[in-house]
């Protein structure tokens, strides 16, 4: 894939990731894993990019309201030291894709049954719940190189845990320190690279297509057909990644 046209592909990708509160960095891994050689640059670019876009999205949903502080802290308790800790693993890079390949198609299952789901009464989640969930994503966040909220979104959608839109902010914010996290990770284990010229490009790509995506997110549109959209695209890359890298892992 030529390298100019990243930036106009990492703004359709932002735009959809971003209308249903999340960064994008699945598929800026999958797309840079056929770009770039450096195992860790995919990873610290993707990152990097889910920080711009997350950061747009998180300040839209705090500016309309939406972010309720008091019912989502406990969440990042254990969050983010597990994030940090499992971006500090060092995986080869066919399991690393391997790894995230299974985890983004769960993901993407999940965000389809959210749409066919008849409604239900709200489940109320302990402190205590809201912790353990939020660390056990927030460690595969860290192993995977994306925030995770593409892991737990779907599972509170499937759950009705609050409005859609509560989950959605909830998932910005995860996704901004578990990616943050990540990159401090990173850096602690000297695996923190960049290419600071094609990066430059791509976050002025995401963070527009950031904008127009929070955008249409924060006016209550019915965005079923971006959410539906954006699920197949998931399911998608995952099973590229598998297909990809457990058949290099086989040869």
């Amino acid at each position: 894939m030529p390298l100019e046209y990243l930036p106009l592909l990492f703004f359709f990708i932002a735009l959809f990731y971003s209308s249903v509160g999340f960064g994008g960095g699945s598929s800026y891994l999958a797309i840079l894993s056929l770009v770039m050689a450096d195992f860790y640059e995919i990873r610290s670019t993707a990152l990097v990019l889910n920080i711009c876009v997350v950061s747009i999205s998180t300040l839209v949903f705090a500016r309309n309201g939406v972010l309720k502080p008091r019912i989502l802290w406990p969440f990042f308790v254990l969050s983010i030291p597990l994030a940090y800790l499992g971006a500090q693993i060092k995986l080869s890079q066919d399991i690393f894709f391997i790894i995230l390949g299974f985890a983004l198609l769960m993901a993407g299952v999940f965000m389809c049954l959210r749409f066919w789901k008849s409604a239900q009464i709200s489940t109320e989640f302990t402190d205590f719940k809201k912790a353990v969930l939020g660390g056990g994503i927030g460690l595969l966040s860290g192993i995977s190189g994306i925030g995770g909220g593409i892991f737990l979104s779907p599972v509170l959608n499937l759950m009705r845990w609050k409005d859609a839109r509560v989950i959605a902010s909830l998932a910005s914010v995860f996704i901004l320190v578990n990616s943050i996290a990540g990159l401090v990770g990173l850096h602690m284990a000297d695996t923190f690279k960049l290419d600071t010229d094609l990066l430059l490009k791509l976050i002025i790509a995401v963070v527009l297509g950031g904008i127009i995506g929070s955008y249409l997110s924060s006016k209550k549109l019915n965005l079923k057909v971006l959410g539906i959209l954006t699920a197949v695209l998931v399911f998608y890359v995952g099973l590229r990644l598998i297909l990809k890298f457990g058949l290099d892992l086989s040869i």
